[in-house]
């Protein structure tokens, strides 16, 4: 399969992920394997016996881009919606699609500010009708190795940002994420005696957050995005690693200074600030040269860049990519 941007975006369908490989980037919360093992396993039965798919909401119209879309059949709405990484409502995979009923998506508002000429606050459904929404059927590779493919509804971030006149001091783009322990209940608790620094931080350079692939994301397969998926507007970046793309925004902030990220700061050895699809810079504790699509059991080669080189390689002409991970 070939993805339509360029010919050598090579991206066939889904894989499931590996138990193992899914433990591993929990241990280093725990500091003993053997306990999230426990866990794990208690919440995959749980998820047999009671996980349903999220309903889809209300529909959301769309042109698709062939431009910027993958050829291969996207993974299912069901395994989109209850097999993904959401902290703020629990560490296991299953957690967002239990929890995430408590999410309240209206009213919502996002502000948008720091160096730049035209700073303001944007409720939602402002946001929605800002710019041409575009259906845009992306690759996401997890930093745990496994993949999907999502048909996502939005535009490019840079039609925001651009609204607002980022300054010649703008460097880069700081996302926040909502903080609500009354909606998101993991926010109150450790997981095994650790914890996130809420709220979620995430960050790029100014010239990635403006890149036509960066896409501000309000809907999913047809329909305004599910809870579970970070509702009700998020960030997808598809040549990182799906931990950059933040979810839930209500805070976006052009600022002069690398942004403190949360998985960097967590792990600064582990998670880079830059977290570029790379297969040739393993994770600290397992290799990141393969992945699984949900929905297959094979493995194939994970491509550079999540398979985006021709598109963004030169963003990062001249760097080394194993100090910059």
């Amino acid at each position: 399969m070939v993805i339509r941007i360029r010919q050598s975006h090579e991206l066939p369908s889904s894989e499931i992920t590996p138990h193992a490989l899914y433990l591993r980037r929990r241990a280093f919360m725990a500091g003993a394997a053997a306990t999230a093992a426990g866990v794990v396993a208690g919440c995959g039965a749980r998820t047999e016996a009671a996980l349903k798919p999220a309903e889809k909401g209300a529909p959301l119209a769309a042109a698709r881009s062939a431009a910027y879309s993958v050829s291969d059949p996207p993974t299912s709405w069901e395994s989109i919606t209850t097999y993904n990484n959401f902290y703020e409502f629990g560490t296991d995979k299953a957690d967002p699609a239990l929890n995430s009923h408590t999410l309240r998506t209206r009213p919502w508002s996002v502000e948008v500010g720091g160096l730049c000429q035209k700073p303001r606050r944007f409720d939602i459904d402002e946001l929605v009708k800002l710019a041409p929404l575009e259906e845009r059927v992306y690759a996401l590779r997890c930093v745990e190795g496994w993949s999907m493919v999502i048909p996502w509804i939005g535009y490019p971030l840079a039609a925001l940002l651009q609204r607002v006149e980022p300054t010649g001091a703008a460097k880069y783009v700081e996302f926040q994420t909502l903080v609500d322990p009354e909606q998101m209940p993991a926010q109150r608790k450790s997981w095994f005696g650790y914890s996130l620094d809420w709220p979620y931080i995430e960050g790029l350079r100014l010239d990635e957050a403006m890149h036509p692939l960066t896409l501000l994301t309000v809907g999913l397969y047809g329909h305004v995005l599910p809870n579970p998926n970070g509702a009700p507007i998020r960030i997808v970046v598809p040549w990182k690693y799906g931990f950059k793309s933040a979810k839930s925004l209500v805070r976006i902030r052009l600022v002069a200074d690398e942004p403190k990220t949360s998985w960097n700061k967590a792990a600064p050895n582990e998670y880079g600030f830059y977290s570029n699809v790379n297969p040739n810079v393993d994770h600290p504790r397992w290799s990141q040269a393969t992945e699984r699509r949900i929905g297959e059991f094979r493995r194939r080669k994970t491509l550079m860049f999540n398979g985006y080189a021709d598109q963004v390689a030169s963003l990062y002409a001249g760097m080394d990519l194993r100090k910059y991970y």
